[in-house]
């Protein structure tokens, strides 16, 4: 098992070593294929039938669905669970797990393991994103292939103590099967069928096909933003126009070196975007508390203390966000001036 993966674009083949190529080998997950083949091609086809025969209500209603959907992916399973960025009580939990099972995506335990080898392993052969690859590689790609024996090893060492401790997840992961097929298939497929007058064709292409694709999509950026709004090495915006459409930041650096900031979004931004929106109002409903965050003096004071001590960037940050923590007012989330 001492034999490196070979850099090649087929997961099946095999390197030379005892056995190395082998452990690390990924076989594909069929299932997986086939729904993503329906997925873009049903998908696809509900815009037609969005504009051409939706009516307005289920429009409107499957549009909620979505939004909950992506909040259940991104509020929920990436800053809350994945990365404990705050806490949230019983009701918010329950809130956002109804919204992370709406998402289709899996369970909210496998999703947070595998994104917890991402960030272990970011930028490796051993993660399951191929972030050292391509978008196409971390967006898709990821997501249609079975775990390597060398993967399910390291799934099994990861800290999943506090996720095996919240009773809202582990009922999740108990009857996700049920879970899914009432609140992600009958609930936006029936609803409208039953009670809005739509067509079943309609109910079915716009309400599960449509719906999915685009919470799919967006669940899957989690993982793949980083080729999107991350500054990489090889970026040279002169070769490319993709820098008049989109806006490249460090975002990526930021959040793969300290991911435990509720206001780093998932989409290339800072405390601008609708999650971290979101976080505070929930916070100012006391349905969450003890948000985390990282301002630029801790960052500056923990890069010096790293320079006059040389020991790593990250301890040193970390240490004095903990300083910083007792001086921050109990309402710092509400502060336009200072956190918005």
């Amino acid at each position: 098992m001492e034999g490196k993966l070979a850099t090649n674009t087929d997961d099946k083949k095999t390197t030379t070593g005892e056995g190395g190529g082998q452990f690390k080998k990924r076989d594909a997950s069929w299932p997986m294929v086939l729904f993503y083949v329906h997925l873009n091609i049903l998908g696809f086809y509900g815009i037609y039938v969005l504009f051409t025969s939706t009516s307005l209500l289920t429009i409107i209603f499957t549009a909620v669905l979505t939004l909950l959907g992506i909040l259940g992916e991104t509020v929920g399973v990436h800053r809350l669970w994945a990365h404990r960025t705050f806490k949230a009580n019983a009701p918010l939990r329950v809130f956002l797990m109804i919204c992370q099972t709406l998402a289709g995506q899996g369970t909210i335990y496998s999703r947070v393991q595998a994104h917890r080898l991402h960030h272990a392993k970011f930028r490796t052969d051993e993660d399951p994103y191929y972030s050292n690859q391509n978008f196409l590689y971390a967006h898709v790609r990821g997501n249609l292939f079975k775990y390597s024996p060398q993967q399910e090893e390291l799934l099994q060492k990861l800290e999943m103590w506090d996720i095996e401790a919240d009773s809202v997840v582990m009922f999740q992961k108990r009857f996700y099967v049920l879970l899914y097929i009432v609140l992600n298939v009958l609930l936006p497929v029936n609803t409208p069928f039953q009670y809005f007058g739509e067509t079943i064709l309609g109910a079915m292409f716009v309400g599960f096909w449509l719906r999915s694709l685009i919470v799919v999509n967006v669940g899957n950026l989690v993982n793949s933003a980083h080729f999107v709004w991350g500054i990489h090495k090889d970026f040279k915006p002169s070769d490319s126009n993709s820098i008049f459409i989109i806006t490249k930041s460090f975002w990526p650096q930021f959040h793969y070196l300290l991911p435990n900031d509720y206001q780093s979004g998932e989409f290339g931004d800072y405390s601008q975007g609708i999650g971290s929106a979101m976080i505070r109002v929930f916070a100012a409903l006391d349905l969450a508390t003890d948000l985390r965050t990282i301002s630029s003096v801790a960052v500056r004071k923990g890069l010096t203390q790293a320079l006059d001590t040389d020991r790593p960037i990250v301890e040193c940050i970390e240490e004095q966000v903990k300083l910083e923590e007792n001086e921050l007012p109990a309402n710092h989330f509400l502060n336009r001036n200072k956190f918005m």
